[in-house]
């Protein structure tokens, strides 16, 4: 690709490339001379005030472009790939790899095992780091890419080379001191299975953690994921209520005991009034995800345990964020209700779906807005995970054809579903309307005869949404597995 160039897609109408005659077809060769290798190169090479840009047209002929715009003033032109390279893929065997327990037939972007830590930055992706060359980690320092998310699992380098069925899986950890040495912002994630890199060893990755502070801003501890497709996959166990309980009490010990230390620690700056992480600022650092209360029967942890919802994309915090959004919808929709044109008088019943993980947490939320706007009613109801297995009882893997069939027996019994059909977004694939099984929103509706609305992720997204009100989408955080 490097060596043809990188192809570009759209020319923006005005911008610096536009007026120089850069057309959708043509191919940026080289700026100032050197090869683009992806889009930080691109993007670090165009800063300049001025540039010169190698680009070919469609014919082959190749032309210099000396380019004279703002600092930083972006060229503006999109790529046909947007990182103008191709992504990496995983070079890992994990045993608890969810695309390893998906069936035969999906589509084929489904497959792809990513483990590229330029998606680590661009898109939130957590990286393993065993395929990263010292040039790789070059680049992030030079580039200053961060946050990098980081798939750890564990620290004991022989038991990770077994849970990444990778020999060289135990060596990431020079990689990842050299990360900290430069002072990159980094995440981690450990994947917990019963047996493996829980209990005594997930004390001693804890422990090792804490010596990657303060560029280690969190990490979260989140349960393995089990689909019903595992035949020639290694046996892992589902958690129990009690299991999950004692998971709970191991990390909220050592949240306290790193908070404790950090914070005997830590002597803000004259004038500081927001403590800085970089320097060392208490933090609760390890994080049990929303899965381990909810299967241990547990209240959530008040807002201000979760450090400001760093881990929000990898479910940690998302429903107590998700109450306290509402909270404040409800009282600044209460006093502006007139100037929405929210009507008292017109009675509105409509139906939600979510998976059984979320349920009950989704009816206290609608609960309480009813009782705010009492015309309004949401009827809430569970989807249970056929295609998957009934292990998996997260929203976002909820197929399409689950959601159809289970809805269907409802209405064929007799239910009445109301004047619409609410769908959180975490069930369909980023910015569209198609589920995990290529089911479409309106397949939905042509089976249900309803109205369907995608409900965005905030606590307003879902008052607006019961309310009736036009969706008001400030902020794209849709969440993925």
């Amino acid at each position: 690709m490097r060596k043809n160039g990188h192809l570009i897609k759209t020319v923006e109408e005005g911008s610096a490339a536009w007026e120089m005659g850069v057309e959708p077809g043509m191919s940026i060769i080289s700026v100032n001379g050197k090869e683009i290798e992806d889009v930080f190169d691109y993007r670090y090479l165009m800063a300049d005030e001025h540039v010169d840009v190698l680009v070919r047209e469609q014919n082959g002929e190749e032309t210099l472009l000396e380019v004279d715009k703002d600092a930083d003033e972006d060229f503006g032109v999109e790529f046909v790939s947007g990182l103008m390279d191709d992504y990496r893929s995983c070079s890992n065997r994990c045993i608890f790899c969810f695309i390893d327990q998906m069936p035969k037939g999906m589509r084929e972007t489904l497959y792809f095992k990513d483990d590229d830590s330029r998606l680590s930055f661009l898109q939130g992706n957590y990286v393993t780091l065993t395929n990263m060359s010292d040039h790789d980690i070059d680049r992030i320092i030079r580039y200053r890419m961060e946050p990098i998310n980081i798939s750890i699992h564990t620290t004991n380098p022989e038991l990770r080379a077994r849970m990444l069925h990778n020999r060289f899986a135990g060596d990431v950890f020079p990689k990842l001191k050299r990360l900290k040495d430069a002072h990159i912002v980094l995440n981690g994630q450990i994947v917990l299975c019963k047996g493996w890199n829980d209990g005594a060893e997930l004390d001693r990755t804890i422990s090792d953690l804490t010596g990657y502070l303060p560029e280690m801003q969190s990490v979260s501890v989140v349960p393995a994921g089990l689909s019903k497709y595992r035949d020639g996959l290694e046996h892992l166990e589902p958690y129990t209520k009690e299991e999950a309980g004692a998971v709970i009490d191991q990390i909220e010990g050592w949240q306290k005991k790193i908070w404790k230390s950090l914070a005997a620690s830590y002597v803000p700056e004259e004038g500081e009034t927001t403590p800085d992480l970089l320097r060392g600022a208490p933090r609760h650092f390890i994080h049990a995800s929303d899965e381990w209360y909810l299967l241990a029967g547990r209240d959530l942890p008040p807002k201000e345990q979760y450090d400001g919802f760093v881990q929000y994309e990898n479910g940690v915090g998302m429903l107590r964020l998700l109450e306290e959004e509402v909270d404040e919808a409800i009282s600044s929709y209460q006093k502006k209700a007139s100037d929405e044109g929210i009507s008292k008088g017109r009675k509105r019943r409509v139906s939600s779906v979510t998976g059984h993980l979320a349920a009950p947490y989704i009816r206290s939320c609608t609960q309480r807005i009813s009782q705010a706007f009492p015309d309004t009613q949401v009827d809430v109801y569970e989807i249970r995970n056929d295609f998957f297995g009934e292990q998996i009882t997260v929203s976002g893997l909820i197929t399409g054809q689950d959601l159809i069939r289970q809805m269907k027996e409802k209405q064929e019994a007799g239910t009445d579903l109301g004047e619409e059909l609410l769908i959180p977004v975490s069930m369909l694939r980023r910015g569209e309307t198609v589920f995990l099984d290529d089911k479409t929103i309106a397949d939905v509706e042509a089976a249900l005869g309803l109205p369907t609305r995608i409900v965005w992720e905030s606590g307003e997204d879902l008052l607006r949404a019961q309310l009736g009100l036009d969706p008001k989408k400030e902020e794209d955080r849709q969440v993925y597995e």
